[in-house]
């Protein structure tokens, strides 16, 4: 008679809390404006805490600045420009190569404050936005003394004066896209980083002036919509704007008929289309990085999920299951996949649309995970039986919800795809390469990624179309909108 094996244990287990420590991050208990390579208190701006999202505790004090406040910033951008044009590139390429350097070595204290000030998880902060952010310096400062080549041999200079303008999604590496190459061309800056995300951009105005750059050539003034407003107004010869499509209209009427340059990259409802010949658990990790990546606080963010209908259960089963294995929490923790919503208005918004896709329809399903009791929160979230015009498969969310949507032919997938008011990037995920190319021609996206997503490269060009804006970050495409042209 054969032994009867006994019945194993069942071993349940679980991460340990793996904190990173905040302990040697220098942040002072306010901060005033940086400008003209020197901290001023505001003329006629005030003063705010920023809080951090995943508490709802104050980090620092710091300056909305006012008009009078702007516009010394750009009385300062101005005095400095010529001197720092007249520069040889390769002396300017040196000091854009030191804040390169200089964001290297503090690394880890960026890292930090980025997930503190931002609610983004730390993996995240430390494996993406700080090196990125490193690397686009680097790559400018390789461009500094070769300008003509990154613009067909043509006579360039630059703009002058530049007024840039950057979201809370990522507040350094956003910063990093406009500055670097920027000042490589010659031009100096007035940097406005958005409220709620200021530190980084404060603790940069500390490293240029640890890399003894020019006094006035990148000048820093923190403040909110009416901060923005008046640099928009202000006596620039160029504006850079990235966020929202709506704010980025109003930015391009209240320039009309004023020779002054723009760019806008704004926002996007990316379509992630998968066949039935993808490599289907590859797939999954890929959706899963394109939607909650940054809690889907990504404009390029693949939310709209398109599955051929003969793998559309298997898929959306597969991506269930994975979804469930999402820890939500401490953005310090570093096994934390998903961390806090940036701002109470923002949650409410995301909670708003949510709302709206179950009111309309969808078939809602959101993980369950203890939610911390403080701090601003939103389980990773998954709508099936979506329409195409229902408000989740049309409307930038900017959270983690992907809504999910199926076809049966290529056609149709790409039909639905350009479906949309936004054109900012989208992604194929099939293992023939001549689909791949051909579906990608097809699309009306500036960028498109092929068995993977949101990958990005200081040498690679970034931009949108329609109502996800106009002008490219990155690469060589990124010297064209800071250079006058002949």
């Amino acid at each position: 008679m054969a032994a009867i094996e006994p019945a194993r244990t069942r071993i349940t287990w679980d991460y340990a809390p793996a904190p990173e420590s905040p302990d040697h991050v220098r942040l002072r208990d306010a901060y005033g404006l940086f400008v003209g390579g020197t901290w001023r208190d505001p003329e006629d701006g005030r003063r705010a805490p920023t809080l951090n999202p995943a508490t709802e505790e104050p980090i620092a004090e710091v300056t909305f600045a006012g008009e009078a406040d702007v516009a010394a910033a750009v009385e300062a951008a101005r005095a400095a420009q010529p001197a720092w044009a007249a520069l040889p590139g390769r002396e300017r390429a040196k000091y854009v190569f030191r804040v390169a350097r200089l964001i290297q070595e503090r690394a880890r204290e960026l890292a930090i404050v980025e997930s503190m000030d931002g609610g983004k998880p730390i993996r995240e902060s430390r494996d993406v936005d700080i090196p990125l952010a490193a690397a686009h310096f680097f790559h400018y400062a390789g461009w500094a003394d070769k300008l003509r080549h990154g613009v067909g041999g043509r006579d360039a200079r630059p703009y002058g004066v530049v007024g840039q303008i950057v979201p809370w999604n990522f507040p350094l590496l956003m910063a990093a896209w406009k500055l670097a190459p920027a000042i490589a061309c010659g031009n100096t800056a007035v940097l406005k980083p958005a409220e709620t995300t200021p530190l980084t951009a404060l603790l940069l105005a500390d490293i240029c002036q640890e890399a003894e750059l020019p006094a006035g050539v990148v000048n820093i003034v923190t403040g909110d919509g009416v901060t923005g407003a008046a640099l928009v107004r202000a006596e620039v010869d160029k504006v850079a704007f990235t966020g929202s499509t709506s704010v980025g209209r109003e930015i391009q009427a209240a320039l009309a008929g004023r020779a002054v340059g723009l760019t806008l990259e704004l926002g996007g409802k990316s379509a992630n289309i998968v066949f039935e010949d993808a490599a289907l658990d590859q797939a999954v990790e890929g959706i899963v990085q394109g939607i909650f990546f940054n809690q889907g606080h990504v404009c390029c963010a693949g939310s709209r999920l398109l599955l051929q209908e003969s793998i559309a259960d298997e898929v959306t089963s597969k991506l269930w299951d994975r979804m469930r294995l999402l820890r939500v929490g401490d953005p310090l923790d570093k096994n934390t996949d998903v961390g806090a919503v940036n701002s109470a208005e923002q949650l409410e918004r995301i909670e708003a649309l949510v709302a709206a896709g179950e009111d309309e329809g969808a078939v809602r399903r959101s993980i369950s995970c203890e939610l911390p009791e403080r701090g601003f929160w939103f389980a990773p979230t998954l709508f099936t039986d979506v329409a195409p015009a229902y408000r989740v498969a049309v409307e930038e969310i900017f959270g983690p919800v992907v809504s999910v949507l199926t076809f049966r032919t290529q056609a149709e997938a790409i039909e639905k795809a350009n479906n949309s008011r936004y054109g900012l990037a989208a992604g194929v995920w099939t293992d023939k390469g001549a689909k791949a190319f051909e579906v990608a021609r097809a699309l009306q996206a500036g960028v498109v990624w092929q068995n993977t997503y949101n990958q990005f490269d200081p040498t690679a060009a970034f931009g949108g179309y329609k109502e996800s804006g106009f002008g490219r970050e990155g690469g060589a495409a990124g010297l064209r909108p800071y250079l006058r042209v002949s």
